[in-house]
């Protein structure tokens, strides 16, 4: 059996009988290591090696919710849901509590593609806008399975197909494989052979919409976030906006999320607006809050380093494609499958497209594919397990702003909603575009 499939099939299993993701993630690594042959501290070392990978993510991420957690601090966004929560109940009629659904619902989309392109933050904003809003997801019984659903399309369909912020990233890296494998491409060719494949996320959060409109019941529980509101006064209000400029103009400069958050986090404790203290335990609060993430992207950084060492990821290639034999359609669909299974354990779709770039690109050659195919094939195949991994931050930042209170779960209610609705629809798109570009 291959080792890397045993490795994937393990943490996932182990994910859904609700061990810690970070523990599953150890056990995959060291369980896939041995059986490939490798010794015990090669296999641990590896995964240590691998781990600085992550570094720069988890510090930045660290710093951005101890950022997030000073704007929450300041009361802005919980005095701006107590205002929606008051109209609510002053009208108390059906249509006004659709129109709140429908302007959350467009608000925390736009939020949510804006953060990949237009102000790249990407999850740095959950933290900041989700917890404050659970009293209002309660009042109006809002499915939270729903609102993962619409920041999961946020976070990735804006990368997948616009050459933009983080699409920028990821479309380069997708460049930089195919000229790794001699077949060199145009970078504004990407984004036009994702546009077939990016539909299928559309497809899946309109299904998504639809399955998840039913009301669903909370308890309601008091929050940190909920116990530090105060009132709103015109210098706190003046103060948030300089900090979040200061973050976005420090990081746009320097291209460094890190000294970004460093820069919204200064402007807070030189600004006068509380003691030194009491921001210094909101700061570490907010760090809590997302270093659970920079936790779980250096264990995954770790895991795919010891997929890489074993070298079974290219025999399983090799295993199916001899399956497929010169079938086009079956090949496609096995290659997808590799791609699904590879992002599922590494979590990451940039991490992926360079190992799925030089096994493809070779393998789609030799069935005939087209390079607007191949393009389509391999950009789709990275993206898959992004929308559905345990180990990925696109589910990862959803379930750390739902789940402040207890009543969120990650793998139920973020991953396995995102694996359905989003990676099938990519997978079936995905395939009508491999096949007819």
């Amino acid at each position: 059996m291959n080792s890397v499939l045993i490795a994937v099939v393990i943490m996932i299993i182990l994910c859904l009988c609700r061990l810690n993701v970070v523990i599953s993630l150890f056990i995959s690594a060291l369980i896939g290591g041995l059986l490939a042959g490798l010794p015990l501290h090669h296999t641990i070392s590896t995964f240590t090696d691998n781990i600085v990978d992550g570094a720069e993510v988890a510090l930045s991420y660290a710093l951005l919710g101890g950022f997030a957690a000073l704007i929450s601090y300041s009361g802005i966004t919980d005095y701006l849901v107590k205002k929606i929560i008051q109209s609510i109940r002053a009208e108390e009629t059906k249509v006004s509590r659709i129109k709140i659904k429908v302007l959350i619902i467009v608000s925390l989309l736009m939020l949510s593609i804006m953060s990949q392109n237009v102000i790249p933050v990407h999850i740095a904003f959950i933290p900041i806008v989700i917890p404050p809003l659970l009293s209002l997801f309660n009042e109006l019984k809002m499915d939270r399975r729903l609102i993962a659903m619409i920041i999961g399309f946020g976070l990735c369909f804006p990368y997948v197909l616009l050459p933009f912020g983080f699409g920028h990233i990821f479309h380069e890296i997708i460049q930089k494989g195919f000229e790794k494998a001699h077949h060199p491409i145009a970078f504004n060719s990407i984004w036009k052979a994702m546009l077939i494949p990016a539909s299928g996320y559309i497809i899946g959060l309109i299904a998504a919409m639809i399955y998840y409109r039913k009301p669903r019941i909370y308890k309601e529980i008091k929050t940190n976030q909920a116990e530090a509101t105060v009132e709103l006064k015109p210098y706190v209000l003046v103060v948030t906006i300089v900090a979040i400029l200061a973050t976005f103009t420090v990081q746009t400069l320097t291209d460094s999320m890190i000294f970004g958050a460093l820069a919204g986090v200064l402007v807070f404790f030189v600004s006068g607006l509380y003691s030194w203290k009491s921001l210094d335990d909101q700061f570490v609060d907010g760090i809590k809050i997302m270093a659970y993430i920079g936790v779980v992207i250096l264990t995954a950084n770790g895991f795919a380093g010891v997929m890489n060492e074993t070298g079974d990821i290219q025999k399983l290639v090799n295993s199916l494609t001899l399956i497929a034999g010169d079938n086009k359609f079956l090949s496609i669909i096995l290659m997808y499958i590799i791609g699904l299974v590879v992002t599922l354990g590494i979590g990451s779709s940039f991490a992926t497209i360079p190992i799925l770039a030089a096994l493809f690109i070779p393998f789609g050659e030799s069935l005939g594919m087209s390079t607007m195919a191949l393009i389509a094939l391999i950009g789709t195949a990275g993206a898959l397990g992004d929308s559905g991994s345990p180990a990925s931050d696109s589910t990862l930042g959803p379930t750390a702003g739902l789940n402040i209170d207890g009543q969120h779960d990650h793998i139920r209610d973020t991953c396995i909603p995102n694996f359905v609705f989003y990676n099938v629809p990519l997978i079936i798109m995905g395939t009508i575009a491999a096949l007819i570009l």
